[in-house]
């Protein structure tokens, strides 16, 4: 049983009457008296709320940021009607917009409650419980029940850099030949054959098929096709760092779908592999009409753990995975010290049999920082930037030197940096 705010007023302002009006004892039994006759009547006469049933329906994944419903329909078997309030209890990280709703609902008859969310971070999202408050008419008491609802709402990814598919695309379309603005590019493999123009490369004239045709023609050249990436995400320590509002981690990802889906354009295979001890996640050989879906529900429940990556297995599963040479694109940190002992003694082994692409998301405050001037402390902050910053770069420049090419963006860069690099590799043929 619980108590409304209504009867409580009531015991007091009963309390008081007394007090003043009816100083005998007796007098203060009956009013006491009828108070609980009123509040056991009021109880009795509620809707009970064991034998409602629950059912959900709605979303049951939706990406970060982006709105979803859930319907919690109730169900009064009972034959008195049910007035009072209803809590839908979620995490706060799902968002959602209201938790408690008013309730009426005739006997032998259901509603309909909607539970909008716009969820702020990844992962599983469950429904806790669903809590009813059947209040009498009187108002003075109310019977109140708890049930479990189960639901479950995943929260895949974000993918911002979607808005540049379009672009990075097009771009890819030159790349094969098939936009007029890039007639004679480079590539890997033979394509076809076309009358030479001015300013073709004088290396590409088939001289045979010129004789046949009694005119100068020239090869045309595509980049090669089916060619293996491996996407590598560090899920260790560094990766639980946020940058503004948007953890690495997710920075990351973003770059990822860009980079897949661009890359299944363009004819390669995509494998995924999340690792810091151990394997966290992984996709191969995922349909090309399903990638970018199965990349999601994989990343989806990934967690950063505070742990530091072990290099070198990390180094034995990508071999593993790839027999063949591969692009391997590494998404970590370039904290100097995690690359000093982490994953810089290894790369001569990868490098030597792959094509290397480190990935890391900067931070762009520490530049901003880096050019503040004006009092002490502000200088003092800038120096601090600074030799951050000569840190990162001495490290990308370490590792370039190790034959691996590095891309270091701040967060809503990162994904168009390194498709760019991945589209800048295989025009110059290189994958």
């Amino acid at each position: 049983m619980a108590l409304t705010g209504r009867a409580v007023l009531a015991a007091a302002l009963g309390v008081l009457v007394v007090g003043l009006l009816l100083p005998s004892l007796i007098g203060l039994a009956v009013v006491e008296g009828a108070l609980l006759l009123g509040i056991l009547a009021d109880l009795l006469l509620a809707a009970g709320v064991r034998g409602l049933t629950f059912d959900r329906s709605g979303d049951t994944a939706v990406r970060l940021g982006e709105p979803a419903e859930v319907t919690l329909t109730v169900t009064n078997p009972g034959t008195r009607p049910l007035r009072g309030r209803l809590r839908d209890a979620w995490p706060p990280s799902t968002g959602t917009a209201t938790q408690r709703h008013e309730l009426s609902i005739p006997a032998g008859e259901r509603r309909r409650l909607t539970i909008t969310m716009t969820p702020t971070r990844r992962g599983d999202r469950n429904a806790h419980r669903v809590t009813v408050r059947s209040v009498g008419p009187l108002g003075l008491a109310a019977r109140q029940g708890s049930h479990h609802v189960p639901w479950r709402v995943r929260v895949l990814p974000g993918f911002p850099s979607r808005r540049l598919l379009p672009s990075k695309l097009e771009r890819l379309r030159e790349l094969d030949g098939r936009s007029a603005l890039l007639t004679r590019g480079a590539g890997t493999e033979f394509d076809t054959l076309r009358e030479y123009v001015p300013g073709d490369d004088a290396k590409s004239i088939d001289w045979r098929a010129s004789a046949r045709n009694q005119g100068v023609v020239v090869r045309t050249w595509r980049p090669e096709r089916d060619r293996h990436i491996l996407v590598v995400l560090d899920t260790g320590r560094t990766s639980a760092g946020r940058i503004g509002d948007i953890p690495r981690l997710d920075a990351a990802m973003d770059a990822t779908l860009l980079l897949t889906a661009v890359a299944n354009h363009a004819g390669d295979r995509v494998d995924l592999l999340a690792y810091d001890r151990r394997v966290r996640a992984e996709v191969r050989r995922a349909p090309r009409n399903g990638i970018l879906p199965a990349f999601v529900q994989a990343m989806a429940t990934l967690e950063p753990e505070l742990v530091e990556p072990d290099a070198r297995t990390l180094t034995a599963e990508i071999l593993r995975r790839t027999p063949r040479r591969s692009l391997v694109v590494l998404i970590t940190g370039l904290e100097r010290e995690a690359v000093q002992e982490g994953i810089l003694p290894v790369l001569p082994q990868l490098a030597a049999r792959h094509e290397v692409i480190v990935a890391a998301v900067a931070d762009p405050a520490i530049t901003t920082m880096a050019a503040r001037r004006g009092d002490a402390t502000a200088v003092y902050e800038a120096a601090a930037a600074e030799r951050e910053l000569a840190e990162r770069r001495a490290t990308a420049a370490e590792l370039r030197r190790k034959n691996v090419t590095v891309v270091d963006a701040p967060p809503g860069e990162l994904a168009s940096a390194l498709t760019d690099t991945y589209l800048a590799l295989k025009l110059a043929g290189r994958l």
